[in-house]
Parts: C-alpha cells; sequence; structure tokens
C-alpha cells in the first residue's frame, strides 16, 4: 500500500535563498522537494528550468526533486531535467495527444513517471495503460500556473474515483492549496503524496506542519487497512 510522502512546494519559499530553503525542509521532515516548472505557454507564468535544477541539486545533494512540468511540449524537457537530478517528471495530460511515448522517454532517462489532470479534466480521461504505464498521478486542486490559489474540494472526487478504479498500489499526489485545514478531506479521498506550499513554507513550525500532513495521511491508510 502507498505511504505519506510530504512534498513542500518550493514556489512559497523564498527563492532567492532555494537551495537554503530546500535544505530546511528537509530538515524539518520533507520527503520529496516539489519543483514547479512553467514555461510561459502551457500556463503564462515562468519560473525555474533544468539550470536551476542542477544548482540545487549540486546544493543539497540528498534531495528528491519532484518536477512538476507545466509545459506545452513535455517530452521536449525530459533529457535536461534527468540530467540536472530529477527524480519524478509529471508532465500534464492536456500537454500531450499520447501520454505513453512521453512515459516511456521518462523511464529510459532513469526518472519515475507522474501524470497530471487540471481541474476541468476527468478522471476517466487517464486510461487503464496511462495508469499503468505512470508512477503517479497528480490531481490538480488549483489551476496550475501560479501560487496562493483557493483550494477547490470538488476534485477530491477525481481521487476519490482513481483510487476506485485502481487501488492503492500507486501514489496520487494533490497539489493546491492544501494545509492542515484541509488534508483530512485530502487523505480520506485516498491521496498519499502531499504538495503544500504556503502552510509550510510560512509556518512557524514547518516540522509540526509536515507532521501535521504526516499523520493525517498515515490515520487514513490506516483505517483502510482495517
Amino acid at each position: 500500500m502507498s505511504k505519506a510522502i510530504i512534498a513542500p512546494s518550493v514556489l512559497a519559499s523564498d527563492l532567492s535563498n532555494l537551495t537554503a530553503e530546500c535544505k530546511r525542509m528537509i530538515s524539518e521532515g520533507a520527503d520529496w522537494l516539489h519543483m514547479d516548472v512553467m514555461d510561459g505557454h502551457f500556463v503564462p507564468n515562468i519560473t525555474m528550468g533544468a539550470p536551476i535544477l542542477t544548482c540545487v541539486k549540486k546544493g543539497v545533494p540528498q534531495i528528491f526533486m519532484d518536477c512538476h512540468m507545466m509545459v506545452a511540449d513535455p517530452i521536449k524537457w525530459v533529457p535536461a531535467v534527468a540530467e540536472a537530478g530529477g527524480k519524478l517528471y509529471t508532465f500534464h495530460l492536456e500537454a500531450v495527444a499520447d501520454p505513453l511515448p512521453v512515459i516511456d522517454t521518462i523511464h529510459a532517462h532513469g526518472m519515475k513517471a507522474g501524470l497530471a489532470i487540471s481541474p476541468q479534466t476527468p478522471s476517466k480521461s487517464i486510461s487503464d495503460a496511462a495508469f499503468a504505464g505512470a508512477d503517479m498521478i497528480l490531481v490538480m486542486t488549483v489551476h496550475p500556473g501560479k501560487g496562493g490559489q483557493k483550494f477547490m474540494p470538488e476534485c477530491l472526487e477525481k481521487v476519490k474515483e482513481l483510487r476506485e478504479r485502481f487501488g492503492w498500489e500507486k501514489d496520487i499526489e494533490v497539489d493546491g492549496g492544501i494545509g492542515p485545514g484541509n488534508i483530512c478531506q485530502c487523505a480520506k479521498a485516498g491521496s498519499n503524496v502531499i504538495v503544500a506550499g504556503t502552510s509550510v513554507f510560512s509556518a512557524q513550525s514547518p516540522a509540526d506542519v509536515i507532521g501535521q500532513l504526516r499523520k493525517a495521511v498515515d490515520d487514513a491508510i490506516a483505517e483502510r487497512k482495517k
């Protein structure tokens, strides 16, 4: 069964001190760091790219970079992100005609493959073959492209549907507006990988928030095992 994984989103960090912020989150108990890569085409915003990921990996060798690729041509950037040290490469279903060649390319470059869906995309758009090929599914709980948006609880129905279809052997990540106030909803729906930005980075004690997020997921998984 999937386990709890907490992945603070660096989009909410002090980006002028990105390496230090990543080290801080790892010391506070983060499992992964969620790296939002935006190209200005798939979404209107532009953020970091492979050169910045390379610098972070050099400064924090032990980091697991969960790379959320909000890009219009996801297969194009696979080699560069792999070379930069990315461990998980998540691309959007909306950006491709067929996700399977992208998944195969990601695996060929030694990374795990994630498949993301935006709020407007139904979970049924993910085929059995795509689900089987991907290592993780990301269900967005805000519209991709910028931080600080309001959590969309209706998106959790997609998490529930995916768990009902496919069980608990694969990671399902949620991303967008998540914190202690709604983590129980996310965990009970079936998500086990939790992306949290402002709620973690702005906390007086990030370790306490990370601990709350982890406990909610652990409790939900334990309940499922009964």
